[in-house]
């Protein structure tokens, strides 16, 4: 199969879309690893459901304060200005519409925006969190994800199978092979990896892409 942006890779392209001063909130897994690699110049306000806003990165192994945690369970760091308040004011930020962005992992993603990250379905584990309301919460909604499951199924679909988190609330989806818009119920393919051809990504996608007559190459540094 053709070469694929690692984990890192997505990360990095998603954080680039990120305007300066935005407050985000990243899912739990891949998406936290967005804020390792903020551009020069720009500094995000990261949030988390747990009570935090505006906290700094992981500690240095050995050195972690297992007090300050992020909703992941995730050692973080204090910055100047971190600022630490009750669940209940947390949630009433993401619920009140403060969030700029939240980016989320998924399980599936439809080309009408609807997102299953929850549960796999009756056997899977549910793991609900914070993500049925920052869908909704937040002003743009993105997904950070591989293109298609470990056995090569798509991620995106036409339908989602699996329990939805939110209807009609990603616009945005980074995967290890493409940028991909959702817009108007279809899925707008605006980057890809330069060896993939569209016939090739087409392939790896459950529902049609809709091509405009620019797309963008999909490149990410070694990291």
């Amino acid at each position: 199969m053709t070469d694929r942006l690692s984990s890192a890779q997505i990360a990095w392209r998603a954080a680039q879309d990120i305007a300066d001063g935005a407050y985000v909130n990243l899912g739990i897994g891949l998406p936290e690893m967005v804020a390792r690699f903020q551009p020069p110049g720009r500094e995000a306000i990261f949030h988390t459901e747990n009570g935090i806003l505006g906290f700094g990165g992981a500690p240095a192994a050995g050195e972690e304060d297992w007090d300050l945690i992020n909703a992941g369970k995730k050692a973080v760091t204090q910055k100047p200005g971190t600022a630490f308040f009750h669940h209940a004011d947390s949630f009433a930020m993401v619920r009140g519409g403060h969030l700029d962005v939240a980016i989320l992992g998924a399980y599936e993603v439809a080309e009408t925006g609807d997102l299953a990250n929850w549960s796999t379905g009756p056997k899977g584990v549910p793991a609900v969190g914070g993500a049925m309301d920052l869908v909704h919460g937040a002003k743009r909604v993105a997904v950070i994800t591989d293109h298609v499951t470990k056995d090569g199924r798509p991620k995106l679909v036409k339908r989602c199978a699996l329990p939805l988190t939110g209807v009609s609330c990603v616009t945005r989806v980074y995967t290890s092979l493409a940028v991909i818009d959702i817009e108007n119920g279809r899925f707008v393919l605006r980057e890809k990896l330069p060896a993939l051809s569209v016939e090739e990504l087409q392939a790896r996608t459950g529902a049609e892409l809709v091509l405009p007559d620019m797309i963008g190459d999909l490149t990410a540094p070694e990291l």
